[in-house]
């Protein structure tokens, strides 16, 4: 397919919102699990395109975002042990935490390294072999894989000295808690597409099962979305509550079992604590015991303070879907993308930074779609 042509069409996006006009006959609250989502959400006015019964809101999609301060201020105090190179992916480095951020510990003289992959970390140990190379592993199930797959490179080859610093989380746990939330009432969730392509459509499951609710794994192209959309308001119009993959290019009913068992060979599940939703149960990935050589918990002695929140800040509100950056009052004031105060500003995926960029000035807009005009749909990265 040419992707251009055939996943932003303005036509087709069209007829997707006259069907949605069509089918929606009451209001439903849905919410897109997925920082790349929520981009091409705003980037493309989605928002302001759908029926106004059908409203959307911004979960948990963002890793950045999600990690909590006490993880941020844990990545801290190894940057700040002698004889330690904390390597990192750069979306970590400006995100605040307590008290600082990497980028201000590396001016300050801590060895903090932007990397492109685990790979690039390992051959930092290798070329460091009288140092601690400590890889911080933040993401979900999408990124997780890669990091088992450096620690049994590094059992393979013998580097001893590449630590791992695993704040992973899962996405399904997440989801859970917001349904048992008495905060939200969600009629229906698009399902994140990176992570799906690894974990398939079986771990959404519950929400069919045991909530009775819809939910869509979808891509990332406009016209994507609208078709999730449309496709979970036909479900609830019908009240059939099931598990749809749209993203039927990317993602299997079984996920992808290579990664999965690399996945499950290196880390087991336990609690984790998510910014704005607390500790959830089962949420996060620890590294097994059998590799607690390369679990940097295990030889680092970390001098964590006790984490503080920024005043004002909303990002964990945001996260839970409860509020949207327009409610912050530091949104577009004190906090933007070159001055953040909270993580959700900060990331390219997080949900302040995409109303930031391509939100602010769409309000008076947002009758748009209801007039009737056809959208100009653009590239979601």
């Amino acid at each position: 397919m040419k992707l251009v042509s055939e996943f932003r069409d303005p036509q087709l996006a069209a007829h997707l919102i006259k069907a949605m006009y069509r089918t929606s006959r009451r209001a439903v609250s849905l919410m897109e699990v997925c920082g790349t989502h929520t981009v091409a959400i705003s980037k493309n006015g989605l928002r302001q395109m759908i029926p106004s019964p059908i409203s959307l809101l911004s979960g948990p999609g963002c890793p950045v975002c999600v990690t909590s301060n006490r993880d941020l201020d844990k990545a801290i105090a190894v940057a700040r042990q002698p004889g330690v190179i904390l390597a990192t992916f750069g979306d970590m480095m400006r995100v605040p935490g307590s008290y600082s951020n990497l980028s201000k510990e590396r001016a300050e003289g801590c060895d903090v390294r932007v990397v492109y992959s685990t790979m690039d970390a390992l051959r930092i140990a290798e070329a460091n072999p009288h140092q601690k190379v400590v890889f911080y592993g933040v993401g979900f199930e999408t990124t997780s894989p890669t990091i088992a797959a450096s620690i049994l490179e590094a059992k393979k080859r013998g580097i001893t000295n590449y630590l791992v610093l695993s704040v992973h989380k899962l996405i399904p746990p997440a989801m859970k808690a917001l349904l048992d939330s008495p905060e939200l009432n969600l009629h229906g969730f698009i399902c994140p597409g990176h992570v799906s392509v690894i974990i398939g459509s079986r771990p959404y499951q519950f929400i069919s099962e045991q909530y009775h609710l819809p939910c869509v794994i979808s891509g990332f192209e406009p016209l994507d979305i609208l078709q999730s959309i449309l496709m979970l308001v036909q479900a609830l119009e019908t009240g059939q509550a099931a598990v749809h993959i749209q993203y039927r290019r990317g993602v299997r009913e079984e996920g992808n079992p290579v990664a999965l068992r690399t996945l499950d060979q290196v880390f087991e599940v336990g609690d984790a604590e998510w910014r704005g939703l607390g500790l959830i149960p089962e949420s996060g990935l620890k590294i097994r015991t059998e590799y607690r050589s390369w679990d940097a918990e295990e030889f680092l002695d970390l001098d964590v303070p006790a984490p503080r929140k920024a005043p004002g800040c909303l990002c964990g509100d945001i996260l839970r879907g409860i509020k949207n950056p327009f409610d912050c009052p530091l949104f577009g004031t004190k906090c933007t993308p070159e001055s953040p105060v909270g993580p959700c500003m900060v990331s390219s995926e997080g949900t302040c930074a995409a109303y930031y960029r391509y939100e602010r000035y769409r309000v008076q807009d947002e009758d748009r779609g209801r007039r009737g005009e056809v959208p100009q749909l653009k590239p979601a990265g």
